[in-house]
């Protein structure tokens, strides 16, 4: 061998050494990377939720907050109680989340989502993590938690209908009152954010073994899904200051588990309006109540922000087909996918999300546009502070 091919050879094995040598040095970082990417993609977010009874006031303040006045007649159609009037205090029944399997506690509210009213509390997920929600049924109807947009299997559904299964894979259907269930759900990329998304986007649960009759009983809850990798230890995004979740709907009290329970409990002559209540059609209209987050007329409280702030919405709608909601912000505008606008459009199952930095300050109104819905109190207020 002359000596130029010597060298060349020389060279070759020289790099090939020292490419082993970056390998071998390489194999550990590799390692732990590889695992740190299977420990995000097996982290379990645990919930203890369950069903429980409670008395709702759709109006706490007493007052229209919207003018500031003392309710008049047409605000009374809906809030008055009377011989024949349910009024403004309805019992209802709401997700609640526990400390425990025990269910024996509670678990404090946290100030930031004040805001939710009946909601049911905010189950988040990063793409990636599994959810694990033991549910235990306090009301004294068959009740479960459906997901819209994570990944489950049979037993985790929720929802009772001819699907060919049997067994474990029917316990999650229905539970019966005093049941429990864990259902799991896995937060798969098809789960997180598209193309055209912010780092979360909003999903909603409810309970589905008469979903009418569930859901305007109350139960229905938000869960929101980040990113990987846009996700703070909680589950909320990195990008977001704050977050706030609002439902439009009308909470038809006709069509609630308790309208028998509360016509009894709140109304001045109950077997009068027993008899009747189906062809009383100013009964029926009077329990229609037109809520953001089951309030009416301003009454739900702490939507509050700091101007400047980056401020997500999160927005879904449930119901029938006057359900058709058009969230107007005053004073503000926000993005929806790329789209600058200052109203959304929800139907009945939406579940929207939108972007605001607010820029100025002052107490806003956030309404439903449809005239009808005004009228019967789809409003609220917001706050920006300097």
């Amino acid at each position: 061998m002359n000596e130029s091919r010597r060298s060349v050879v020389f060279r070759r094995s020289g790099r090939n050494r020292e490419l082993k040598v970056l390998l071998l040095l390489l194999i550990p970082v590799l390692t732990m990377l590889i695992g740190c990417t299977s420990a995000i993609a097996q982290h379990t977010r645990t919930y203890f939720i369950a069903a429980v009874d409670l008395d709702w006031d759709y109006a706490p303040t007493g007052i229209n907050q919207i003018s500031g006045n003392a309710f008049g007649e047409g605000e009374n159609v809906f809030v008055q109680s009377g011989k024949e009037r349910i009024g403004k205090v309805y019992q209802k029944a709401a997700y609640r989340e526990f400390t425990d399997g025990t269910f024996a506690t509670m678990k404090a509210a946290d100030p930031r989502w004040q805001h939710l009213g009946i909601l049911g509390p905010v189950i988040r997920g990063e793409v990636g993590d599994t959810i694990q929600v033991t549910f235990k049924n306090m009301t004294s109807f068959p009740a479960s938690m459906h997901p819209h947009g994570v990944f489950y299997r049979k037993d985790s559904e929720g929802t009772p209908y001819n699907d060919g299964t049997s067994g474990s894979d029917k316990a999650d259907d229905a539970v019966p009152p005093g049941g429990t269930h864990t259902y799991t759900w896995e937060v798969r990329e098809r789960s997180g954010p598209g193309p055209m998304d912010g780092s979360s986007v909003l999903w909603m649960y409810h309970s589905h073994p008469d979903e009418p009759k569930d859901t305007n009983t109350g139960l229905v809850g938000p869960l929101i899904v980040t990113r990987q990798g846009s996700a703070n230890p909680d589950g909320s995004p990195k990008d977001v200051d704050r977050e706030f979740v609002t439902l439009f709907t009308v909470f038809d009290e006709n069509a609630s588990h308790y309208l028998e329970q509360n016509i009894e409990r709140f109304t001045g002559k109950p077997r009068r309006v027993l008899k009747k209540r189906l062809e009383d059609d100013d009964f029926r209209e009077s329990n229609l109540m037109h809520a953001v987050n089951g309030y009416l007329y301003g009454n739900l409280p702490g939507l509050t922000m700091e101007q400047g702030e980056r401020v997500r919405w999160y927005l879904i709608s449930i119901g029938t087909e006057v359900d058709l909601h058009t969230p107007h912000w005053h004073g503000q505008t926000v993005l929806m996918a790329g789209m600058r606008t200052d109203m959304v459009e929800l139907l009945p199952g939406s579940m929207k999300t939108v972007d605001m930095v607010p820029d100025a300050p002052g107490t806003w109104l956030y309404h439903c546009h449809v005239n009808d819905h005004i009228d019967a109190g789809m409003m609220a207020l917001f706050t920006v502070t300097e």
